[in-house]
């Protein structure tokens, strides 16, 4: 199954989902490193890299070469130079080392593969200071989205979350369809 795919500008999507209040929500500013993991057409890669402006830096990743050539495009028409599309797959893509004060995920991380890998690319290329989010879907019934039976829960996101070495910090709803999990990375003490 295709997974559904989102426009940079879907006027419906925004009508439920608001990308410049969520991304100031999880405090993205001026400055700041954002790894977008699945980035579509950048429905929120656009409005990251306009938040962290020139100074900060955002990494658009996603296995659609031609959702990564209309965000290139895009990016060069709002004049965007801190915004690096890249095309490919999440489970073999590391796109930088402790470089990221966040690694965004915006309704797909039931569509990868390999999760577990995803996430362990994920706490390679975050900094020690960094935030994982996964804004997912409810389990729910939908007209819209992925199926019911692909869908993580929030305990089963978290459970996920949790194995691969981050400690979740929040889980909140984001009404009316999806939930949102931050995470940050465990703390060894000797």
């Amino acid at each position: 199954m295709t997974p559904q795919r989102f426009g940079y500008n879907d006027t419906e999507r925004r009508k439920w989902q608001n990308p410049e209040l969520i991304l100031k929500q999880l405090g993205l500013k001026a400055g700041c490193t954002f790894i977008d993991v699945g980035c579509g057409e950048g429905f929120f890669a656009l409005p990251a890299a306009e938040v962290v402006g020139p100074n900060g830096k955002v990494f658009a990743l996603d296995i659609n070469e031609t959702a990564i050539d209309t965000l290139k495009r895009e990016a060069t028409k709002r004049k965007l130079p801190n915004l690096i599309p890249v095309r490919g797959k999440a489970e073999e893509t590391i796109l930088c080392k402790s470089c990221a004060d966040f690694i965004f995920f915006s309704i797909v991380l039931h569509d990868f593969d390999d999760p577990r890998l995803v996430l362990a690319n994920a706490r390679e290329m975050m900094k020690s200071t960094g935030s994982l989010v996964d804004l997912d879907w409810k389990k729910e019934p939908l007209n819209f989205g992925p199926p019911l039976e692909i869908k993580f829960s929030e305990m089963e996101a978290k459970k996920l979350i949790e194995s691969e070495g981050f400690r979740v910090v929040k889980t909140e709803p984001l009404e009316p369809y999806n939930y949102v999990i931050v995470a940050r990375l465990q703390t060894i003490h000797a």
